[in-house]
């Protein structure tokens, strides 16, 4: 309902690969309405205000809302999409693509959860959860993060960001909405 949160999961030696982000309004464990066990974790980055769903009951809603459950396919399904693209961020883009492409999907998210904009964005992320979520050094983050605010396509302030130049970091990004399969405005591709 309200803050902000990660899924995550920790290897053996107990680093911890953050999978996702979430804003207000995300459904959070959807994948476990029909899974007995959890293979993640789900925790608050901030203050969150929560609403606990028995799986039983949601259960019984699909069983009497048939478009429910079809909205509900669509949230997993479009997580699924999102987790493809942060494997692909994680695997395939170099460090300062890596964290633009995440920024770029943080503000189209937030935007499109009425939550800010390009031009003011709550960044609520440490540089630590931003390296745990882009397989970097939180010391690799702050050298990436100053290198883009030197650029002029970041401003940040006091747990704010904003993009100065929204087609030109989107560009660094390369970044293509599409798999978010929303309609926020900075979706141009």
């Amino acid at each position: 309902m309200d803050g902000y949160a990660a899924r995550s999961k920790l290897s053996a030696d107990g680093g911890r690969q953050i999978v996702s982000f979430h804003v207000a309004g995300d459904m959070l464990d959807l994948q476990h309405l029909f899974l007995e066990r959890a293979d993640h974790s789900v925790h608050a980055v901030t203050d969150v205000e929560l609403v606990w769903m028995p799986m039983a009951a949601l259960r019984d809603l699909i069983a009497r809302q048939p478009a429910i459950g079809t909205a509900f396919w669509r949230d997993a399904l479009i997580d699924a999409s999102i987790f493809r693209e942060w494997v692909l961020n994680v695997g395939r883009r170099d460090a300062r693509t890596r964290i633009a492409h995440m920024l770029c999907e943080f503000v189209v998210r937030s935007e499109a959860a009425g939550l800010g904009a390009a031009e003011n964005t709550r960044l609520p992320f440490t540089q630590e959860q931003i390296g745990d979520a882009t397989g970097l050094t939180s010391v690799h983050v702050n050298r990436m993060l100053r290198q883009l605010s030197d650029e002029g396509l970041i401003e940040r302030s006091s747990g704010m960001l904003r993009v100065r130049d929204w087609d030109r970091f989107r560009k660094v990004a390369t970044f293509d909405a599409a798999y978010l399969h929303t309609q926020p405005r900075h979706v141009a591709t």
